[in-house]
């Protein structure tokens, strides 16, 4: 069992205090589906040609102009087979104030809450989405169209909202809040679960072994991580003979976090979820190189310095902001790298970039399509 120490502790909670605040007050709900979270097609199923049939670029660091990476996929279906829930179960939940023994009674009305739509998404992985009775703005998960959203303005949860559902169980990976509604809510005696938030590979194969055991279904969690660990070095063994085999060529990438009518700009560094993609594709991580750590506001001396030559960004965000040329006008200093001199932005669709769970070898697919190839197949 896993012991949480106190700066353990207050690390996950000042991480999720930002994820909340980044979502509240810069608008993330309004941003990730454009608006309305039915109208995004990050769920829509979408069929691209293997990567192998793409030419890829000369040298992907001097490539010009500013690309959508169109991410493919779901690739990796929910599991065929559903394994018979087995109650009750005792887990542990990891809540802001230090980890805490829960048990798991009823599973047939579970509401799944994350910034990202994550939870819910493994949930579903499961072969579960049937017991899902609600959603945060972020899930878009075929059968889940009609369920009531249960977050509003910057994916606040709603106690009211989540009460009138009667749910027997609430899984929360800890992104949304606020701490006192999700309290209110266990106190109302529901049950509540908090898992692992997933940001890479790693933590996403912890949380979907969590969420498989507060389900009741645990062994489906072996054969869901065991799955997606293949398919994810799968990907990446497809995306190898595309990065350049001369390590000058490899192209320096960074992602920024863009709010133009909030004015902000983050640069996502070490444990934001930037950087494994960043990594998983073979590029090279500038916010690493710098010495980058999290979610912080970006500085005109730290962009400079690090001189990516591709800024991933979110559509939403960039639509924020007015595009390419309003981009560079808000903030001159990218003018200055080598990403700004050649317009060389793509931008991510918001509710995928961050998916983790069964989408991340599709997020690591399109990221890998935007930046080493030209698009065109060859015969």
């Amino acid at each position: 069992m896993r012991r949480t120490t106190r700066a353990h502790r207050s690390r996950t909670r000042a991480t999720a205090l930002l994820a909340i605040a980044l979502a509240a007050s810069l608008g993330l709900a309004g941003c990730q589906t454009g608006g309305d979270p039915k109208a995004s097609s990050g769920q829509q199923k979408v069929d691209l040609p293997p990567l192998s049939t793409l030419t890829p670029v000369a040298n992907p660091r001097t490539v010009e102009g500013p690309a959508t990476a169109v991410i493919g996929g779901p690739s990796l279906p929910p599991l065929s087979a559903k394994a018979e829930a087995k109650l009750p179960v005792t887990v542990t939940s990891h809540d802001p104030g230090g980890d805490r023994r829960v048990e798991v009674k009823d599973t047939s009305r579970v509401i799944a809450l994350s910034l990202t739509g994550t939870v819910a998404e493994l949930v579903s992985a499961y072969g579960l989405t049937d017991r899902l009775v609600g959603r945060d703005v972020s899930t878009e998960l075929p059968g889940t169209e009609d369920l009531p959203v249960v977050t509003k303005s910057g994916h606040t949860i709603d106690a009211e909202s989540v009460l009138a559902l009667n749910p027997t169980l609430i899984l929360t990976d800890g992104s949304i809040g606020p701490t006192d509604v999700v309290l209110q809510l266990r106190d109302a005696g529901i049950t509540v679960v908090t898992v692992t938030r997933s940001t890479d590979p790693k933590s996403t194969d912890v949380a979907a072994k969590e969420i498989a055991a507060a389900l009741g279904v645990a062994p489906l969690g072996d054969e869901l991580t065991a799955e997606l660990d293949a398919a994810i070095a799968a990907k990446e063994e497809e995306i190898r003979p595309l990065v350049p085999k001369d390590p000058a060529k490899r192209p320096r990438v960074a992602f920024l976090y863009l709010r133009g009518t909030a004015g902000v700009f983050y640069l996502f560094g070490e444990g934001s979820g930037a950087d494994s993609l960043i990594q998983g594709i073979g590029a090279v991580d500038v916010a690493k190189e710098i010495g980058w750590v999290g979610e912080k506001p970006m500085t005109s001396e730290a962009l400079i310095a690090s001189d990516p030559d591709v800024l991933l960004v979110m559509t939403g965000g960039l639509k924020s902001v007015k595009g390419v040329d309003g981009l560079l006008a808000a903030q001159p200093s990218i003018a200055l790298t080598q990403a700004g001199k050649h317009r060389r932005i793509i931008d991510v669709d918001d509710t995928l970039v961050f998916a983790g769970g069964t989408r991340y070898p599709d997020v690591l697919d399109g990221l890998a399509r935007a930046i080493y190839t030209d698009g065109s197949a060859r015969s």
